[in-house]
């Protein structure tokens, strides 16, 4: 099963320390001893946000924020190779082929941002359409895909199931501009859209529901479902009676 793993900066660093990481890296390698072939994508997180915060107060262009924030996710991605094993790269690919040879040989694929104005959703949603994978994950910080920002208003609806074309009408009305957060962005949506992709959006706080969703599709999150797929899973590494 080729899997691809999103997690957002705030999931994986919320705050300086080796335990997070070094948990996350964990699921990682057992997925990897599951059989899966697994591409993860690290975001900044609020690191990134601190910065593109006192940067944007400085004067700096879109643009530039963005770049910092890339640097941001690139640091987070070398603290998860960090704690792997062997069984990795040295470092974060920097495109989609370097990526994809990782992949395909293998070997985990590691990777921050790679261009201005694109979010880690998006090179997640990107990753997993150039190496074919059967499922993408989002592990935020939030329980799944909201009508609108739970933290900020408190009858937001939370989503068990949505197509991807649901998908890109829910997020279609948010702002992206450099920091900006949301479970998936809209460029994000349309590629898993176009890919057909099964994607899971879930709260990734704790790894072993990243865990469980890519073995069982059991998971708290939003399923977003391909388009004539049906409700039951495509693939999973291990069945229910494996549990």
């Amino acid at each position: 099963m080729n899997v691809v793993v999103s997690i957002g900066g705030s999931v994986l660093v919320p705050e300086p320390g080796a335990d997070r990481v070094a948990a996350h890296a964990r699921v990682v390698e057992q997925l990897l001893e599951d059989g899966c072939r697994v591409g993860a994508v690290v975001g900044g997180g609020g690191v990134a946000r601190e910065y593109i915060g006192a940067a944007r107060t400085l004067g700096a262009n879109e643009i530039e924020l963005d770049q910092l924030g890339i640097d941001v996710t690139r640091l987070n991605a070398r603290l998860l190779i960090a704690a792997l094993e062997e069984e990795t790269v040295t470092a974060p690919a920097r495109d989609y082929e370097e990526a994809g040879d990782a992949f395909r040989t293998g070997n985990v694929c590691v990777m921050g941002g790679v261009a201005p104005a694109q979010t880690t959703d998006a090179v997640g949603a990107a990753l997993a359409e150039y190496v074919d994978a059967d499922l993408l994950v989002y592990a935020t910080s939030v329980p799944g895909v909201y009508s609108a920002d739970p933290n900020e208003v408190d009858d937001a609806t939370k989503y068990d199931h949505l197509t991807a074309a649901e998908l890109v009408e829910v997020i279609a009305g948010l702002e992206m501009t450099a920091g900006a957060s949301s479970p998936v962005d809209l460029l994000a949506a349309k590629i898993i859209q176009r890919s057909g992709m099964r994607t899971i959006v879930l709260d990734g706080t704790d790894p072993e529901r990243i865990a469980r969703a890519v073995r069982t599709g059991e998971h708290d999150g939003t399923d977003v479902v391909p388009e004539g797929s049906g409700d039951e899973p495509t693939a999973w590494t291990r069945d229910d009676h494996d549990e």
